[in-house]
């Protein structure tokens, strides 16, 4: 998982943000530079099966190690991905959807259900995974609501993240809060907290549509003033409240 300008200030209520979004956008970011948090930059990961920053990584293993005395056997099918990935995942998408007949600016909320404009995903940070359990029978999609619900092969998985997972500092991004807006629900979706809240925090200082206009991104023309404050507010902003900065 869209800007022109970032410069002025408006209220913004219903997220429980004291931060302004969208136009907002347009100052310098702090302690994380533009590049790392837009997924350019050459950050230290750590790990195997997954690659997070060295905090994340740690409460990770130790997430991992609980869980499996549980017989649940966590494994990260997505953790860190750069602003090139995500470009590609877009631009395969944008092709798919409107060679399918989609108008452009339908083949972009039809993305955006799930994936983000490159430039503003939560994985380029180091700090989120999308998680699966190997101790069971793997779907052919394993990254698909129903598997994580009543009787689905991720079902135990869920439960026991539930449970457990903030005691790690992980907490589930997307929720199924029916009066959250934006993405859909992600039960896969976990990000650790301590660093992905100041991420956010500094994220929220750049004026990332700018920058993206000289990416030549499929489908920014479409991008207009109305979708990139509605994307921000909601695709960005509207997320589990423990993870708000």
């Amino acid at each position: 998982m869209n800007r022109n300008q970032f410069i002025k200030s408006t209220t913004l209520t219903g997220l429980g943000l004291t931060l302004l979004p969208y136009l907002s956008w347009g100052q310098t970011a702090t302690s994380n530079t533009t590049n790392l948090l837009m997924g350019k930059g050459k950050p230290k990961l750590f790990g195997d099966d997954h690659k997070l920053l060295y905090e994340a990584h740690q409460a990770f293993e130790q997430m991992k190690a609980a869980a499996r005395k549980a017989g649940i056997k966590i494994h990260s099918v997505s953790s860190y991905r750069s602003f090139k990935r995500q470009k590609q995942i877009w631009e395969r998408k944008y092709q798919q959807f409107t060679q399918e007949g989609l108008h452009p600016t339908e083949a972009i909320k039809k993305i955006i259900e799930y994936s983000t404009v490159p430039g503003t995903s939560r994985h380029h940070w180091g700090t989120d995974l999308d998680l699966i359990d190997l101790a069971v029978h793997q779907p052919s999609q394993v990254l698909e609501t129903q598997h994580f619900e009543e009787n689905g092969v991720y079902c135990d998985l869920k439960l026991w993240l539930n449970e457990n997972a903030a005691s790690f500092q992980f907490y589930e991004v997307y929720t199924n809060n029916p009066l959250r807006k934006g993405f859909k629900y992600e039960p896969w979706h976990f990000s650790y907290a301590p660093l992905s809240k100041s991420m956010l925090k500094d994220f929220m200082q750049i004026d990332v549509f700018s920058i993206l206009e000289s990416e030549n991104l499929m489908g920014s023309n479409h991008f207009s003033t109305s979708f990139k404050e509605k994307y921000s507010t909601e695709n960005i902003l509207d997320i589990n409240p423990a993870l708000k900065p």
